[in-house]
C-alpha cells in the first residue's frame, strides 16, 4: 500500500466517524420522518464496525473476512434496500423481495466460490446490481418530482449520489478483484477510487443531515 493510500484509508474511517457524529447532532431534529434516526444508527454501526476492523485485533482475536462478509456488508445492503425501497420509494414488498434474493445469494457463494476472500465477489456484485436498480429508480423519482428545484434540501439526493459514487462506481473493482490484482497499476487506480469515493460518500451523508434536514424524500 502506498503512502497516499494509507492517508486515504485513515481519512476514510475518520470521515465515517464525522458522519456518525453529525447524524447524532441532528438526531432529534427530524420530527416529520422518524425513520431518519435509523440512518443515524446505521452510520454509528458502520463507524464502529470499521473501527473494529482496524483496531479490533489489538484487543480480541476474530475472523475479519467473516465479520465483514456475514455482518457488516449484509447490514449495508439490507439497510439501503429498506431505505430506498420501503421508505423513499414506498414499496415495502420490493424491499422484502430484494432482501430475500440477496440473502439467498450467499448459497452459491458458499457452494461454488471460495469463502476466504476479504469480500465475496459474487455476493457483493449481486447485492450491488440490485442496489443499482434502486438507485436508478430513485433518480427517476427525483427527476419527475415537483421538488426537483429544491433538490439541495432533499436528503435522498445526497445519499443517492454518495451510493452511486461508492457502491456502483466500485462495482467493477470488487467484481474483478482477483483479475485486477494481477495488474498493479490498474488495481492501484481502482483502489484509490474506492477510498476517495468512500470518503466522498460519507461527506455527502453528513451534508444530507445539514443541508437536507428540512426534507425527507
Amino acid at each position: 500500500m502506498t503512502d497516499f493510500q494509507k492517508i486515504l484509508q485513515e481519512s476514510l474511517i475518520w470521515t465515517e466517524g464525522l458522519a456518525a457524529i453529525i447524524s447524532l447532532i441532528y438526531y432529534n431534529r427530524s420530527n416529520k420522518d422518524r425513520y431518519w434516526k435509523y440512518f443515524s444508527i446505521y452510520l454509528i454501526i458502520m463507524f464502529l464496525s470499521e473501527a473494529i476492523g482496524k483496531w479490533g485485533h489489538l484487543f480480541i482475536e476474530y475472523d475479519k473476512p467473516k465479520f465483514f462478509n456475514y455482518f457488516v456488508i449484509p447490514i449495508e445492503f439490507l439497510f439501503f434496500y429498506w431505505l430506498y425501497a420501503a421508505k423513499s420509494l414506498g414499496r415495502p414488498k420490493l424491499f422484502y423481495t430484494l432482501s430475500l434474493l440477496y440473502l439467498l445469494s450467499f448459497l452459491p457463494s458458499e457452494i461454488f466460490f471460495t469463502t476466504k476472500k476479504i469480500i465475496f465477489s459474487f455476493n457483493y456484485t449481486f447485492g450491488c446490481l440490485m442496489l443499482m436498480v434502486l438507485v436508478i429508480m430513485e433518480y427517476y423519482k427525483q427527476i419527475n418530482s415537483a421538488e426537483i428545484l429544491n433538490f439541495s434540501k432533499n436528503k435522498m439526493f445526497y445519499i443517492n449520489l454518495g451510493v452511486t459514487l461508492f457502491y456502483i462506481g466500485t462495482l467493477p473493482f470488487w467484481t474483478f478483484f482477483s483479475l485486477l490484482a494481477k495488474y498493479k497499476e490498474l488495481w492501484d487506480m481502482y483502489f484509490n477510487y474506492f477510498l476517495i469515493s468512500g470518503i466522498t460518500m460519507y461527506l455527502l451523508f453528513s451534508i444530507s443531515f445539514i443541508w437536507g434536514k428540512r426534507s425527507s424524500s
